[in-house]
């Protein structure tokens, strides 16, 4: 892959990292000064790669960056809390 290039779409609610065809995506649910992060979706020729890893690190970065409060029903944010 090429330098990754993480996109935040805020109306989405959700994190892109797009490469070709297929995205990489990390939604979530804002609720006042409260984040969840509710699902992590690779697709399968990205897999292996760390692409997660980078999503989940960038999201919780930039909601850490805004002092809101961080929690995690997707079972894979969980392992970064």
């Amino acid at each position: 892959m090429s330098e990754l290039n993480i996109q935040h779409d805020s109306a989405g609610q959700r994190f892109i990292l797009s490469e070709g065809n297929a995205s990489a995506l990390l939604d979530y649910q804002l609720n006042g000064e409260h984040i969840d992060f509710c699902h992590t979706y690779v697709p399968p020729e990205f897999r292996g790669k760390g692409l997660a890893e980078k999503l989940v690190r960038h999201a919780l970065s930039w909601a850490k960056s805004r002092g809101l409060q961080i929690h995690a029903s997707c079972s894979y944010v969980q392992r970064f809390l």
